[in-house]
């Protein structure tokens, strides 16, 4: 059986970006993994343990990344698969499920709707219940990331993350203590409308959102994990919460000038750089994860430019 599922991504400097923030600005390109997204990292070791154990099928309740990971990885191991979904989830992201066999079962308006069912149909059909991003076998498949970082002999002072549920945010640390890079800080970027970690951050406690609103979709968790808040409290972090329209921005430049599409999720990571925030000043190499992602593509882009007014 494979070991894993993901592959060794380019950790490019990215010229642009240097030359706008005057400083060393790298750029490890997850939207290269096979399935579109740094989800193959942790979403596929997971699958992988479940099938070692012997499970026949998987079942997710993410309509977005991690949903199309899980696809990827029963395809590529042979096991069933069963992605349970919100009537709000993208047809763009259904079909690429579709497209690797799943099968995809509507359910509910919102994710928590669908999630409920999912645990069930897993429990009914003991198949493999696989969490978007709450899981440690998940937080250890995302530390392989820092491991590329020590092969390609890169340590930057500062990474810059995205932030939804906080599952690649906590493999990012686990991958930089281990590796004994704990002064390496994380700069996390979040859009106002999905700002569970900032909000966290700021008020001391794990705080539940009352509600997502930000084109930034899949960063759409109320909460983060348990373990996300924790490390708050014990490593450099340096929150940042961007707008809708900034993100945009940042999806657009970094197609104009690394030639990738990515969703506006990982736009709000890429707008830290691209809006030269302040936090910045205090580093001299950044890297920036391109997680990547699925939600995207050229209508859909020129839509939101239209709809924020970005030129």
């Amino acid at each position: 059986m494979t070991s894993a599922l993901h592959i060794h991504t380019p950790l490019l400097k990215s010229h642009p970006l240097s030359e706008l923030i005057e400083r060393n600005v790298y750029v490890k390109m997850d939207a290269m993994q096979p399935s579109g997204s740094f989800k193959d990292r942790g979403i596929g070791k997971l699958c992988i343990h479940y099938a070692k154990q012997g499970k026949k099928g998987l079942v997710s309740s993410s309509a977005g990344n991690a949903g199309i990971a899980v696809a990827y990885a029963g395809h590529q191991l042979g096991l069933d698969v069963k992605v349970i979904v919100p009537t709000s989830a993208l047809l763009l992201s259904v079909s690429k499920m579709l497209s690797e066999g799943a099968d995809v079962i509507t359910h509910g308006h919102v994710w928590n709707d669908a999630d409920i069912y999912a645990r069930q149909l897993a429990k009914e059909l003991d198949y493999a219940y696989i969490p978007p991003f709450d899981h440690p076998i998940i937080w250890q498949g995302y530390e392989s990331i820092i491991d590329e970082f020590k092969k390609d002999k890169i340590k930057p002072d500062a990474i810059i993350t995205s932030v939804g549920g906080g599952g690649l945010f906590t493999g990012l640390i686990q991958g930089l203590i281990k590796h004994k890079w704990s002064k390496v800080a994380l700069i996390t970027a979040e859009t106002e409308g999905a700002a569970s970690l900032a909000t966290s951050f700021q008020k001391k406690q794990r705080i539940t959102l009352d509600s997502i609103n930000t084109v930034a979709t899949t960063l759409g968790a109320k909460q983060i994990c348990e373990q996300a808040f924790d490390y708050l409290n014990t490593h450099p972090v340096y929150p940042q919460v961007l707008s809708d329209k900034a993100a945009i921005h940042a999806v657009a430049a970094f197609a104009d000038h690394h030639r990738v599409l990515v969703e506006p999720a990982c736009g709000a990571a890429l707008a830290v750089a691209y809006q030269n925030l302040p936090v910045l000043k205090q580093f001299k190499n950044i890297a920036i994860i391109i997680c990547g992602g699925n939600g995207v593509s050229v209508e859909l882009l020129n839509g939101w430019k239209q709809q924020f007014q970005v030129g």
